[in-house]
């Protein structure tokens, strides 16, 4: 019987199908990147009640026309280390949860850290502060909470803040 030796190129050709065939069904460990506007949308944030802190795209100026928003915003209840974001491993999977703009007007789909010009704080009882580094560092504004029969109250960021805040905690 004779030996059929495939010529070098042909050889070649049907190497890098199979290698690019097995690559690719080979199940990748990769990071899962998310979007979402609010903290309590991460799966492993807990949340006791809803958001009540509200970082807005536009100082108090710019947020509104007439009575409609014209600017985006995020929702936040709790403490959150970084504006940045939250990753976790699930399973082998590193997922991550980026805090974005809503996409209701100005700033819709921007990253929150370091992107606020205003906040509104809703809760009835919390009160929080807003800092210019993660991990609740540097500068902060304190954001007192509303009455019981109130609006959300509102505030501009003080210059340092402004379109630089990293995170927020309970005060």
């Amino acid at each position: 019987m004779k030996c059929i030796r495939p010529r070098g190129r042909v050889f070649a050709a049907v190497l890098a199908a199979t290698v690019t065939a097995l690559l690719a069904t080979a199940a990748p460990a990769y990071a899962g990147t998310f979007k979402v506007t609010s903290n309590c949308d991460v799966p492993w944030v807990s949340c006791s009640d809803e958001p009540e802190l509200w970082e807005m795209y536009n100082s108090k100026a710019y947020s509104l026309s007439g009575d409609s928003y014209v600017t985006s915003w995020a929702e936040f209840w709790g403490d959150v280390y970084d504006y940045d974001g939250t990753s976790e491993y699930q399973g082998s999977t590193l997922e991550t949860y980026r805090y974005v703009f809503n996409g209701n007007g100005n700033g819709s789909g921007q990253y929150v850290k370091n992107n606020a010009g205003s906040i509104q704080n809703c809760s009835e009882v919390n009160n929080y502060r807003v800092y210019f580094n993660s991990d609740y560092a540097g500068h902060s504004q304190y954001i007192p909470h509303r009455d019981a029969y109130a609006d959300c109250v509102w505030y501009d960021l003080d210059s340092t803040l402004k379109n630089n805040e990293a995170s927020q905690h309970f005060a």
